[in-house]
């Protein structure tokens, strides 16, 4: 966002996400005041940074709908695990993205979710967060994190991991459910020793029939996608 401020951007950009989103962009706004106002003192900017970031909270169901697109939104299971004072204080969406030719839906962040496999029933393309949690737990001990926790910090991060999180089994058997055409696997663990996750599409193909993809940073699937 600053860098977006600080290369001349003064079109307004909206963000919209779950409660607490509009908060969030306000505090990053306020985070990035003291630099912007000393680039509008240096006299290369006039546009005040609050001016073009606006941040917006919606609920679950219609978002947005146009001659070219729809977009819904379902809670998903991210933070279902949350005990204590701060359960239910925070909530994670799945968004379908709906155009005449194709259906997306993005699960975000989720756990397993029989909402999210519902959501996304017949979608030509599932972008699906997938987090190791054991490959997650040896990078923790690689640098050094996991021998810093205490028994009930390292409970807690694997309860995160396990609970919060999709495995490859939980992305399989919600594509199977969900009868979708494609998988992209992404939001990848980082694993030791090696950035190849060949095999983590694999084994969602030993459950799931369609294609599965890894993402990259500027990937185009169209021309990957198969032809039905």
């Amino acid at each position: 966002m600053s860098l977006a401020w600080d290369r001349q951007r003064t079109k307004p950009i909206h963000v919209y996400g779950p409660p607490m989103t509009e908060e969030l962009i306000k505090a990053a706004v306020q985070y990035f005041a003291i630099s912007a106002e000393i680039r509008i003192a240096d006299g290369g900017r006039t546009v005040p940074i609050a001016e073009i970031f606006f941040g917006h909270d919606v609920g679950t169901g219609l978002i947005y709908q146009d001659a070219n697109i729809k977009v819904t939104a379902v809670e998903n299971s991210h933070f279902a695990f949350h005990k204590g004072p701060a359960a239910g204080n925070h909530k994670s969406y799945s968004y379908r993205f709906e155009t005449p030719d194709r259906v997306i839906v993005f699960t975000g962040d989720t756990g397993p979710s029989d909402a999210v496999t519902e959501f996304a029933k017949g979608a030509d393309l599932l972008v699906t967060e997938i987090s190791s949690c054991e490959d997650r737990k040896q990078m923790m001990i690689k640098d050094g994190r996991w021998q810093a926790m205490t028994p009930t910090e390292q409970e807690g991060i694997m309860r995160q991991a396990t609970q919060g999180h999709m495995s490859l089994d939980d992305i399989a058997t919600m594509a199977t459910g969900a009868k979708v055409k494609t998988v992209v696997l992404s939001h990848l663990t980082q694993r030791v020793g090696t950035e190849d996750y060949t095999s983590w599409a694999v084994e969602v193909n030993k459950h799931f029939s369609g294609q599965v993809l890894v993402a990259k940073d500027l990937m185009e699937l169209t021309p990957l996608l198969r032809k039905t």
